[in-house]
């Protein structure tokens, strides 16, 4: 896996380089593969872009995670360079001299990256353990989806792998042993915090769009729309009526969509 340092100099150089036309996003097939945590993350990056106003071509790939240079995805190939991650993404994007975040404060810089932090750590915590850790959600949409793109039994070896290393995760952040109730308050309280924060804005800084709220909707849309046993998460989401209307507006304005979500 690559060092920081050459990570910084592969930004550094990047950034010498003007954005193609034929930049790349890859990440698993969305119809027969990718998971919530994936796909969450995967629109979360395709928001940013579109926010940002560069062009971009979504190229799924059955072993997109293998071929990201950290293992996750979603990555994009812009020339010669090779990015992965939303962080990763918006540095790389910065050292461009693009940024969505030039008009707002230190402080407002550093309240934009703890909630994100907030996300990270409790609803895409949470993704991953419904997808993995619920035993209803695993077995009937888990394993099946994340398995699709292998043949047996090389399947089960990489669902098998794969739910190890996610429960080794989430014994580390103390999550393994939560009941699902337990995970659902921590959602809702996260969700609380968020649209406290939002306060009925447009966005979560007057200045504009941020990669918070391309993180935010990423996760939030992709709860609201992925069918599931159980739409606990979906139902927490829905009694946001701000952050269902942040959604749509993300939505409506960056995907030329009329929004199919209700209130």
């Amino acid at each position: 896996m690559p060092s920081p340092l050459i990570d910084r100099i592969s930004v550094e150089l990047g950034a010498q380089e003007p954005w193609p036309k034929d930049a790349k996003l890859f990440q698993p097939y969305e119809v027969e593969q990718i998971l919530l945590p994936d796909n969450a993350n995967c629109l979360a990056v395709q928001a940013f872009l579109k926010m940002c106003n560069l062009d971009f071509q979504v190229e799924p790939r059955a072993n997109a995670e293998a071929m990201s240079p950290t293992g996750k995805v979603p990555f994009i190939k812009v020339g010669r360079f090779v990015t992965a991650e939303l962080e990763g993404v918006v540095q790389f994007i910065n050292g461009k001299g693009i940024s969505l975040t030039g008009k707002l404060e230190d402080d407002q810089k550093a309240d934009m990256r703890a909630y994100m932090s907030l996300v990270r750590n409790v609803i895409e915590v949470a993704e991953l353990y419904i997808c993995w850790v619920d035993k209803e959600t695993y077995s009937e949409v888990t394993s099946v989806r994340h398995g699709s793109v292998y043949p047996w039994p090389l399947n089960h070896l990489q669902n098998y792998e794969k739910r190890r290393q996610v429960i080794k995760k989430l014994k580390a952040l103390d999550w393994y042993y939560k009941t699902l109730p337990e995970v659902l308050q921590e959602v809702e309280i996260c969700c609380e915090a968020l649209s406290v924060r939002l306060d009925n804005k447009s966005y979560f800084f007057d200045e504009g769009p941020t990669e918070l709220d391309a993180l935010i909707f990423g996760h939030l849309f992709t709860i609201l729309t992925t069918p599931l046993p159980k739409n606990d998460l979906a139902e927490i989401v829905r009694r946001h009526p701000s952050l269902i209307s942040l959604v749509q507006k993300v939505e409506i304005q960056y995907f030329k969509k009329d929004s199919k979500l209700e209130k």
